[in-house]
């Protein structure tokens, strides 16, 4: 996610907190928090997907996604 998506995050927070958003602001600050949750989702299933464990006689295997 680009830095000034996150600026104007954090100054949508800072601004509800202090004065209250408008309407419009409220619906920006909740689009602009879903697509960082996606981001960071994003990142964190590719460090995991990119993640070896190894075992006690050093055999290396890739973690798997679990069956539901």
């Amino acid at each position: 996610m680009e830095q000034n998506k996150i600026d104007r995050i954090n100054f949508l927070a800072r601004k509800a907190k202090a004065e209250g958003l408008t309407d419009a602001e409220k619906a920006e600050q909740q689009k602009l928090r879903a697509e960082y949750i996606a981001a960071y989702r994003k990142s964190l299933r590719a460090q995991l997907d990119n993640m070896v464990l190894v075992d006690e006689d050093g055999n290396e295997r890739t973690l798997k996604k679990k069956d539901k």
